[in-house]
């Protein structure tokens, strides 16, 4: 076992931890199952269903291995040879009580090509969490979905009282890996706030493996954002933590080799919790949104446990991204931040608890028990790391233009964390999620912000080559009044938004529009380029995501044409099984799995090349080869390396 788990990059001088978790079964064990069933069966009404187990959000139970040669309509591009794969909730085990959209097991479904086939999998994340619901047969974690009314505070001391008793093992975390992935260093991460990365490797024949946790040896003592950013231009990956006690946030460099630089602590004045970030070409972007934690409403009003304060300004802070520390720091406001709850950055203000609770009852929402935090209750971050998707923003991009920095982002108005909890709903109400382009001039301190799209929009995605530089064209989701994706919609930033029209279509800045048709849903589109880099067209490429038809029950892959939108997909592979709705997708080229084949996760991908640039194959297998910024694409491994050696 020790010699596989060193091939693997688990062991010794390797940031890859090997997760094993020890629960204990017992008599304590069953005694808490037992009131935890009184309390379920006193306080909750168990023949309600949940929306979120219901349909094709529902879970599927089982892992697949790969299953080959799947029908193919049309064709797979070359570029496309490597691993598609999303993301998203997907509990193995029923749920006590309540459940709420983001409570359940990462599960990673992943389409693998070759040369025109395409082989179908999925794998759990395999999470300390889930282990440990393995070893009990059922669910023993508490679920955001139970966090309403006194209920809601009872369910959160069971939960505590299985750590203290030593039942549930917390010394690997409590995370799900259920919202993001990203690639970096030849591994491939699957994210979650609450939580460190888990390293998924893909293997030779498209089958996922989880090796463990990435704590880059031992330097991450904190959270990880579900939404780092991979520069591709150095390779380096920015990303940042959140913590209850100062610093209230912490910023980190990855060097392209993986080795995580010191801590910048990032000064604010609350603890905060931020979901996503940006970066420009020099510098990091930094939200602050106000997120209120209302136990006192959610026990009197048996409310969700969160609200927001409308008359609060967003801030947002811009930083340059090798800072040593945040003395640099630049704060910008905007007016009306109850427009900007799709903020990528969430700020809770604590809850003054005075007399309202006894002592026992408020450590029950303390981050650190054995630790007096005063009066000022912040939120336990096992319940709220995991609440965000319709609270915040998908940041699709930013960049340097002159004196300012530009973000482009969607804005969801009237949040509520409910309206992806407990029963059926036959609609989302107040429902308005909407593209936004944000300019901070750093010269004279002015913010300024401008609609680009009507609702509702989400899950924005761009050609990855752009990151953190100017780009045109932003591609997302469109929404129906459930929050079910109905299509993919194309804007162009270099054309100006038709005003008055009430919904998204055609015309303006909305350059094509791909629609699923009635009955069929998708998920996250991701964009791969035909040629690696940044020598093509921005929008040379393809757009490739999962979708459902409700009418027969079948999953698919659909792979478009990101430069025309055309209506007929380039292909449509057919998959063996369901797929639910999901969260965040990434493209793992052939390229890039085969940089952790051939060097492994801890000798590095990178070569310096001829002119001092840098070939990095972690990024998007580009390689400098002169001053005026031009790439060499579409080379083997053979080729690029020889390149490097001269």
């Amino acid at each position: 076992m020790a010699e596989k788990n060193q091939e693997n990059g688990v062991g010794a001088g390797n940031p890859i931890v090997e997760v094993s978790p020890k629960p204990q079964k017992g008599l304590t064990s069953k005694l808490i199952d037992c009131l935890e069933k009184l309390i379920v069966s006193l306080m909750y009404d168990t023949s309600q269903s949940h929306h979120y187990l219901s349909g094709n959000f529902a879970p599927v139970l089982d892992e697949t291995a790969p299953v080959k040669d799947l029908p193919v309509k049309g064709h797979l591009p070359k570029c496309m040879n490597g691993e598609f794969v999303r993301v998203g909730p997907n509990p193995k085990f029923a749920p006590v009580a309540g459940y709420h959209w983001f409570d359940g097991d990462g599960m990673i479904h992943g389409l693998h090509i070759k040369d025109g086939k395409a082989a179908y999998v999925r794998r759990f994340v395999r999470t300390s969490r889930l282990k440990q619901e393995e070893f009990f047969g059922g669910a023993k974690f508490m679920k955001i979905g139970d966090l309403k009314g006194l209920f809601g505070l009872l369910m959160v001391s069971m939960q505590i009282l299985r750590q203290k008793t030593k039942v549930l093992d917390k010394s690997y975390g409590i995370g799900t890996g259920n919202t993001n992935l990203i690639y970096h260093n030849g591994k491939l991460l699957a994210l979650q706030e609450a939580d460190k990365p888990y390293v998924v490797k893909v293997m030779e024949d498209g089958d996922l493996q989880t090796l463990g946790l990435l704590d880059y040896d031992k330097r991450l003592k904190h959270s990880f954002t579900a939404h780092p950013k991979v520069d591709p231009f150095t390779g380096e990956m920015f990303t940042f933590g959140c913590s209850h006690e100062p610093p209230y946030v912490t910023y980190r460099v990855i060097s392209k080799d993986g080795v995580m630089h010191d801590p910048v602590p990032i000064t604010i004045s609350d603890p905060i919790m931020m979901h996503d970030f940006a970066i420009t070409e020099n510098y990091a972007v930094f939200m602050d949104l106000p997120l209120y934690f209302q136990p006192k409403e959610m026990v009197k009003d048996k409310k969700f446990i969160f609200a927001f304060d409308e008359t609060k300004k967003a801030r947002f802070g811009v930083l340059p991204r090798y800072a040593k520390d945040d003395l640099l720091i630049k704060w910008f406001e905007l007016p009306n931040c109850f427009v900007f709850h799709n903020g990528t950055l969430l700020s809770f203000t604590c809850f003054k608890f005075q007399k309202h609770y006894p002592p026992e009852l408020i450590n029950m929402f303390l981050f650190n028990r054995e630790k007096s935090l005063g009066c000022q209750i912040p939120v336990p971050k096992s319940i709220v790391w995991l609440l965000f998707r319709y609270v915040i923003c998908k940041k699709a991009n930013a960049w340097e233009e002159e004196d300012e920095i530009v973000l482009i982002t969607c804005r969801l108005q009237n949040p509520d964390l409910d309206m992806v909890n407990g029963a059926v709903k036959e609609k989302l109400e107040n429902f308005t999620n909407e593209l936004y382009e944000m300019r901070f001039n750093m010269k004279n301190s002015v913010a300024s912000q401008k609609k680009l799209s009507e609702p509702a929009v989400d899950f924005p995605r761009v050609n990855e080559s752009y990151t953190g530089r100017k780009q045109r064209y932003v591609y997302g989701t469109l929404l129906d009044s459930i929050a079910k994706v109905t299509g993919i919609v194309k804007f162009d930033l270099h054309s100006e938004p038709e005003p008055g029209k009430g919904k998204i279509e055609v015309g303006g800045n909305v350059k094509g529009i791909f629609d699923l048709g009635p009955g069929r849903f998708g998920s996250e589109a991701v964009f791969v380029p035909s040629k690696p880099g940044t020598t093509s067209e921005e929008d040379d490429g393809y757009l490739i995501l999962f979708a459902h038809d409700e009418n027969t029950g079948k999953s698919s892959v659909n792979v478009i044409d990101a430069k025309t939108m055309s209506a007929d997909p380039v292909a449509v592979v057919e998959l063996p099984h369901r797929v639910p709705y999901g969260f965040h997708a990434f493209f793992v080229s052939e390229m890039r799995r085969l940089s952790w084949a051939s060097w492994g996760p801890s000798k590095g991908t990178s070569f310096e090349a001829r002119d001092g640039g840098v070939l990095d194959l972690n990024s998007f297998l580009t390689l400098k080869l002169d001053s005026d910024h031009t790439f060499l694409s579409h080379v083997d491994q053979e080729q690029l390396q020889e390149q490097a050696e001269l």
